[in-house]
């Protein structure tokens, strides 16, 4: 689950890392008293969506992409009369930024945070490495550029340490990442306190990511961050009732939201082959084996081990609510799931939807497919079934064309 970065800077607060003061606002007259209630002088204003890029993004009339309203999406903001004026131009227009692509983001809150003297910027953040199963905490002294371009372009400039599960960030470690930075003296210890923090909020918060970018030394020697970017593991979030509280629905994709409401597991991509099949694994392949064929994914769906017909009827319904959508392959292994079921669902579905509107192609194997297939058959819808699963790649991608 992803957040906005003043919910980020709440949940760091608690902890004791250091941010800026900020208040958030959801109108031009609260964004003026927010500003008021800082004190005045000179502040940030900054959009708030789930997309970074924010800063170099642009502002679109919702009703005409083509009308830019304002360049950037945080201005720096020197009196009252600044600060109207750039949240007239933020609330309720488009923001389009590398991350949110063509579509981007209707901006309905903003961030108003007291300035600070900006002496240097680094990188920050902790994320999961699967290759060695530990949490990574990296740093790099190109501060304010998107780590994914240092990696690319610098990738000597990012320094990690891995941290064992069972002992968690040690000080040691945090003060080799201080040194790193090339911080010293009285900067190198407040730079290790923020790290152990910084740590501590991301692992009992069972966070999946925690990014400060930019994590900024000012010119009084303080060290704060100045951006926040945290994403919580799903899985976890039933631990967490406080953090739930911070979803904001309006930044999730409708089919999405409608998935999680029947456990499904949903993903929109921007392909025109709608894909249905059960476990995360299966899914991936056979996401991989269409672009293989030349075809491009619409969504991940996995309708769950246990698929009923149930699950395969809502899925089904989900997928259609793309109007991308050309194709449909459903790929199903029997294995706890009996086959029989996901073709009875397959059949309510596309009998409540009064019938095939694109082409749907089925490959099922395992637990009674045999059965399956005489379902499928009987039901004089106009299937195409594949005999195995690179066969139903070919003829899924043949059918989009």
């Amino acid at each position: 689950m992803k957040i906005h970065e003043y919910q980020g800077k709440q949940v760091l607060r608690k902890y004791g890392v250091p941010v800026p003061e900020g208040r958030v606002a959801f109108s031009d007259d609260e964004a003026v008293q927010a500003y008021k209630g800082l004190g005045g002088g000179v502040c940030a204003v900054k959009s708030q969506i789930h997309a970074g890029g924010r800063g170099k993004g642009n502002l679109y009339n919702p009703d005409d992409t083509t009308q830019l309203i304002m360049e950037g999406g945080v201005k720096i903001a020197r009196d009252e009369t600044e600060v109207r004026e750039f949240t007239r131009n933020i609330f309720g227009n488009l923001l389009i930024t590398h991350q949110t692509g063509e579509q981007g983001r209707r901006v309905r809150r903003i961030l108003i945070e007291k300035g600070c003297n900006i002496d240097r910027e680094f990188y920050a953040g902790i994320v999961l490495d699967r290759e060695c199963a530990m949490d990574v905490f990296m740093v790099s002294t190109e501060g304010g550029v998107e780590i994914e371009k240092v990696a690319a372009e610098t990738p000597e400039k990012i320094v990690k340490v891995r941290i064992d599960p069972g002992t968690g960030l040690r000080p040691f470690q945090a003060s080799q990442l201080a040194f790193a930075l090339g911080l010293a003296g009285q900067q190198q210890k407040s730079a290790v306190k923020f790290f152990l923090k910084l740590y501590q909020a991301y692992r009992d918060t069972d966070a999946s990511l925690a990014e400060i970018n930019p994590l900024v030394i000012t010119k009084e020697g303080d060290v704060i961050a100045l951006d926040a970017k945290i994403n919580f593991d799903d899985n976890a979030l039933f631990r967490h009732a406080d953090i739930m509280e911070y979803r904001d629905l309006e930044e999730e994709e409708p089919a999405e939201i409608e998935a999680s409401k029947y456990n499904l597991n949903y993903i929109k991509l921007d392909g025109n082959v709608g894909c249905m099949v059960n476990g995360a694994g299966l899914a991936m392949a056979t996401m991989d084996l269409i672009k293989l064929a030349g075809g491009e994914p619409a969504n991940f769906l996995d309708v769950g081990g246990a698929a009923s017909a149930e699950t395969v009827r809502n899925g089904f319904r989900i997928i259609l609510t793309d109007p991308n959508v050309k194709a449909i392959l459903i790929n199903i292994f029997g294995g706890i799931v009996r086959c029989d079921r996901v073709a009875e669902g397959v059949v309510e579905a596309v009998e409540a939807l009064g019938g095939l509107k694109v082409p749907v192609i089925i490959r099922l194997a395992g637990t009674n497919h045999k059965e399956a297939g005489e379902i499928l058959k009987a039901s004089g819808l106009n299937f195409l079934v594949a005999s195995d699963f690179q066969d139903a790649a070919k003829k899924v991608t043949v059918a989009v064309q």
